[in-house]
């Protein structure tokens, strides 16, 4: 995982037991299947091969087999595999083969609540009257699993769902979510309403700044 704009590092995994010399060896990283990001050949940096966009974006750390991808971008997820020959006489043989998942990560904003405003309805013949709640946030990567709304009065809090918008930004690729909950105007009890931006698993989730009621 890298985030956004940030340097990522991308493990090759290789032991190089043997102790090999660098000046033996090409290494060269590609992603997909056609893609050629980062290369070395007989301790050398090679740009010839060099896809457009990695040019002058990867360096490579030879101590630790890693190389470091610059400025990292949405559109640089993806598998990257790390490929290394070693060639003494004749022919080059691949001697090592890894592959590496790589994830971009944007913060999104801390979820907001605005008031959109109340509404009187009748039922029966007394005039309820309901909140129309808003809560956004926004700049984020990947696609959030969910937002919902927690509804705290007194010991009690219920977790509920609201209408829900996702949306995506055609150049940035950065996500934008708002949801929409209509509940009755509580009474007679102090109520606090917060908004949950549910993130998955390994990111967590991230809470609004409490509304009381």
């Amino acid at each position: 995982k890298s985030f956004l704009n940030h340097t990522a590092y991308l493990s090759c995994f290789f032991p190089n037991s043997q102790k090999t010399d660098i000046k033996d060896l090409r290494v060269f990283w590609q992603k997909g299947t056609d893609e050629v990001v980062h290369e070395v050949y007989h301790g050398q940096e090679k740009h010839d091969n060099l896809s457009p966009k990695y040019i002058n974006r990867t360096k490579m750390d030879m101590d630790k087999w890693t190389l470091q991808l610059l400025n990292a971008g949405i559109v640089d997820e993806g598998q990257y595999t790390c490929i290394i020959q070693h060639r003494v006489k004749g022919s080059p043989k691949v001697i090592h083969r890894s592959e590496c998942l790589l994830h971009i990560i944007a913060n999104y904003s801390q979820p907001e609540i605005a008031l959109l405003h109340t509404e009187e309805r009748m039922a029966a013949r007394w005039p309820n009257k309901y909140l129309n709640l808003s809560c956004s946030s926004s700049g984020g990567y990947p696609e959030p699993k969910q937002m919902t709304w927690l509804i705290s009065h007194e010991n009690t809090t219920h977790e509920l769902t609201g209408h829900t918008d996702v949306s995506q930004d055609a150049v940035t690729k950065l996500y934008n979510v708002t949801s929409k909950l209509n509940i009755p105007v509580p009474t007679n009890t102090l109520t606090n309403i917060s908004c949950l931006l549910h993130l998955g698993e390994q990111l967590g989730s991230l809470v609004s700044v409490p509304l009381g009621i």
